[in-house]
């Protein structure tokens, strides 16, 4: 620089030249052992003196001179990590297929990906794009990686090897397009499907644009955003309507049930007035259970309209489990076991929490109702056991176990158990394990639910946050509410 006026930067140039005022000066392209021996002297060279052909290459040199950038602002970009902005526009498919490989082996942050039909997607993991997407997914520090792709049979295949190798690459069901766009940490590249049914990557493609200008491409991830939230949009209404749908033959099935009996029952008891003891007790018991399916669809539409609310209170919740085993003791007794209640064996300690009592009744019932039901005669055990955990320095919980020794829990319908309408029993609506979850986690708890190792039954467990006076009242109420541990 310090022998020149000035000095720009270009990228892409092939081969040197240079002219004066009289004459012209160039080499030949550059072979394959040139480049690798760079101090190898070049072979041939043109000049020429002609007048026409100087004042060509002149025009030349200051198209090039005036598409590029001052040396010092390069220098610049070098040092602070600037990548220069470039548009390019790719007709060499075999050139635009490697640009978007290695878009997708230096990936860091970022991938969004829209791709043109069902085949798209195979032919990309055929050149190894996907196994850079699952291993990028695999990283610390690596954001979403998105993509929107017509899904069918031809491509179940490569979509359940993302599934099971790369859970957090995302993957939407999309429409046909004329087009994929591939959004790569601040790049993106646009490639024209010119051959829908190609196998090949390279063949299916026609021109290609590549660019990093910042217009350029936050433009394309608004078009691509605009286009997930379009398709996420529509999961979620199909989604909504088959729930819908399932919900309706649900709850009218089981509501069906016992309003049926209760006019069977009103109607024997007109006609056999002698057994009126006994009819009455039977539409008493559909009732209430006629009772219990409406508070749980007032309750799931609640929790879905977001409009579920808490009244919460102190209280002890040592004397909350022990009046919801006293109110089964009836069903405990029926079905002939042996239920254990468990105020921590050692200590006998006093739980103070701060809840809204009637939910987590509702909680302990439903679970200990389902030990109950599903421990009959298989066994004879169900405890109830509540224990302290530190969780933080500054905050413990306490722990409640309901352990029975019945038949367990299905596996395949464990990794989906407290969801909406998830039962393998002949009776309910599968919603109360969905509700309880919403219920624990609405005070700030968790629930979770394991077979036991033993192979006989499931134990479910929800924590609480104890209140920080715990201890403290714990020690001054013990021995005024509990004598030693409590066996029902």
């Amino acid at each position: 620089m310090e022998f020149a006026d000035e000095v720009r930067h270009l990228d892409g140039l092939k081969a040197n030249f240079s002219v004066s005022e009289t004459e012209y000066l160039a080499s030949a392209s550059l072979s394959q052992q040139q480049k690798q021996q760079p101090t190898q002297q070049v072979q041939q060279v043109i000049y020429s003196n002609v007048k026409d052909i100087v004042e060509q290459q002149k025009y030349v040199f200051e198209s090039f001179w005036n598409r590029a950038m001052p040396a010092e602002q390069r220098i610049r970009e070098i040092e602070e990590g600037i990548e220069p902005e470039f548009y390019e526009v790719i007709v060499d498919r075999e050139n635009a297929t490697q640009i978007l490989v290695d878009l997708s082996k230096s990936l860091k942050k970022e991938a969004l990906f829209l791709l043109p039909n069902d085949k798209s997607i195979v032919r990309i993991d055929k050149i190894g794009i996907i196994d850079y997407l699952i291993k990028a997914s695999q990283n610390e520090g690596t954001g979403a990686i998105m993509i929107i792709c017509p899904i069918s049979e031809v491509n179940s295949e490569i979509i359940k090897k993302v599934s099971e190798n790369a859970p957090n690459i995302r993957i939407v069901n999309g429409n046909d397009s004329p087009y994929g766009m591939y959004i790569v940490d601040g790049h993106a590249f646009r490639a024209e499907l010119k051959e829908p049914e190609a196998d090949n990557f390279s063949e299916a493609i026609g021109f290609s644009v590549y660019s990093n200008r910042k217009n350029t491409v936050d433009f394309f991830k608004s078009v691509f955003e605009l286009l997930w939230n379009e398709r996420k949009l529509n999961e979620e209404l199909i989604k909504t309507g088959k729930m819908q749908e399932e919900f309706i033959n649900v709850a009218s099935h089981e509501l069906r049930t016992p309003t049926q009996a209760v006019l069977a029952y009103s109607q024997l008891v007109q006609k056999h007035p002698e057994k009126t003891e006994e009819m009455i007790q039977a539409i008493y018991r559909n009732a209430k259970r006629l009772q219990r399916l409406t508070n749980d669809i007032l309750d799931v539409t609640k929790i879905e309209s977001k409009t579920f609310k808490l009244n919460k209170t102190h209280f002890s919740l040592n004397d909350l489990l022990s009046s919801v085993v006293d109110e089964y003791k009836e069903n405990i007794d029926k079905a002939n076991i042996k239920v254990r209640l468990l105020h921590n064996e050692i200590d006998n300690e006093f739980f103070l929490i701060e809840a809204d009592r009637q939910r987590i009744t509702q909680v302990v019932s439903n679970l200990l109702d389902n030990a109950i039901k599903f421990t009959k005669g298989k066994v004879e055990d169900v405890e109830v056991i509540a224990k302290r955990e530190s969780k933080k320095v500054d905050r413990e919980i306490v722990v409640v176990n309901i352990k029975d020794t019945g038949s367990g829990i299905d596996t395949e319908i464990l990794p989906k158990l407290f969801t909406k309408f998830v039962t393998k029993s002949e009776t309910g609506t599968g919603l109360g394990l969905f509700i309880c979850k919403s219920i624990v986690e609405a005070h700030g708890g968790k629930i979770w639910a394991e077979n036991n190792t033993d192979g006989k039954g499931a134990t479910f467990n929800f924590s609480l946050p104890l209140n920080k006076q715990s201890k403290q009242q714990g020690q001054q109420k013990q021995q005024e509410m509990f004598g030693g541990c409590q066996v029902s």
